[in-house]
């Protein structure tokens, strides 16, 4: 549709009226064989309809339309237009090809961009603003942010999961490889048990250290349901399967070496303790005292292949 003719400043010449609206011309085109000049929306409005000019019936198509001449083009742009804001309060009058500049920054424009200055920043149109609350707002941007927070760290939770299962996938197929080929070549015998030792050490590498300041609050002989948490927290930290069973086992008192079998060799050789290299077993006030990190202990107060020591309190990671 073309622009309302009252809009403009004097009179408008009749050929710059698109005959189907009335109104001046907006994007024209015009047929090219009667030269009637159309704005563009409007003709291919009439054309959903039928293929003929709408002034002589001419047949003319989409295809044949051409724009207007330039001389028709300057005459449209040298027109005074009054801003579409004037219902608003505007008084600028301007020339048509200036219009959609001036609509951009026109003060009475109520689409136009504004920022909120009462706490929150959004940026809004005029109209939108008396109406706008912040805290909504804000509250609103917290859930989404959220949402969001929620979903990423269950992708990442999956795509830990996938990995460490891809992991699994590659050693198991690993050891099975070399089993099958190490009957031909002694010099293989033992390299399955190197990859285990290599995965052993992977995963206690990705323990943070540990410091134990209160040794009296060990507990030697932990319950069913504790042993089970702490093996849930070694299974989710990555802990080889080859070897939780027997760390779990190691967490109870029965299972320890000689230097730490009873209370009382205990508190002997509790100034010992600190000198045990120990990595924290996530979230649980509990250590891990492994076996390879521990060679400088001597047999009577390691344990193969680790020993769990889980206490009430005291265990800070370095």
């Amino acid at each position: 549709m073309g622009y309302d003719v009252t809009r403009f400043q004097g009179d408008v010449d009749e050929d710059l009226i698109c005959p189907i609206c009335s109104g001046v011309l907006e994007e024209p085109v015009q047929a090219p064989h009667c030269e009637h000049a159309f704005c563009n929306a409007c003709i291919t409005q009439w054309f959903s309809q039928q293929q003929t000019c709408p002034v002589d019936r001419s047949v003319v198509t989409v295809a044949h339309l051409r724009p207007v001449p330039r001389i028709m083009r300057n005459m449209l742009s040298k027109l005074q237009i009054a801003c579409d804001n004037a219902v608003f309060g505007c008084s600028a009058i301007v020339r048509l090809d200036n219009l959609m500049s001036h609509l951009s920054d026109c003060e009475h424009n109520p689409k136009r961009p504004v920022t909120c200055e009462q706490g929150c920043g959004l940026e809004m149109p005029k109209d939108e603003l008396p109406n706008h609350n912040c805290i909504k707002h804000l509250r609103s941007v917290v859930q989404q942010q959220q949402t969001r927070i929620a979903e990423l760290e269950k992708t990442s939770a999956e795509h830990k999961h996938q990995l460490a299962e891809q992991q699994k996938r590659d050693i198991q197929l690993l050891k099975a490889y070399m089993r099958a080929i190490r009957s031909v070549n002694p010099n293989l015998q033992n390299l399955e048990e190197t990859i285990e030792y290599n995965e052993i050490l992977e995963w206690v590498n990705s323990l943070q250290p540990a410091r134990v300041t209160r040794w009296g609050g060990m507990i030697s002989t932990p319950d069913a349901v504790l042993q089970a948490v702490i093996k849930r927290s070694l299974v989710e930290s990555g802990c080889p399967a080859s070897i939780v069973n027997e760390l779990i086992e190691n967490a109870h008192e029965r299972s320890w070496p000689q230097g730490l079998a009873t209370l009382e060799t205990r508190q002997m050789n509790r100034r010992y303790y600190e000198n045990y290299v120990a990595k924290r077993i996530p979230g649980k006030q509990a250590v891990v005292v492994m076996a390879c990190e521990n060679q400088h202990m001597g047999d009577d107060m390691v344990q193969e292949p680790g020993l769990v020591m889980i206490f009430a309190h005291g265990v800070e990671e370095i």
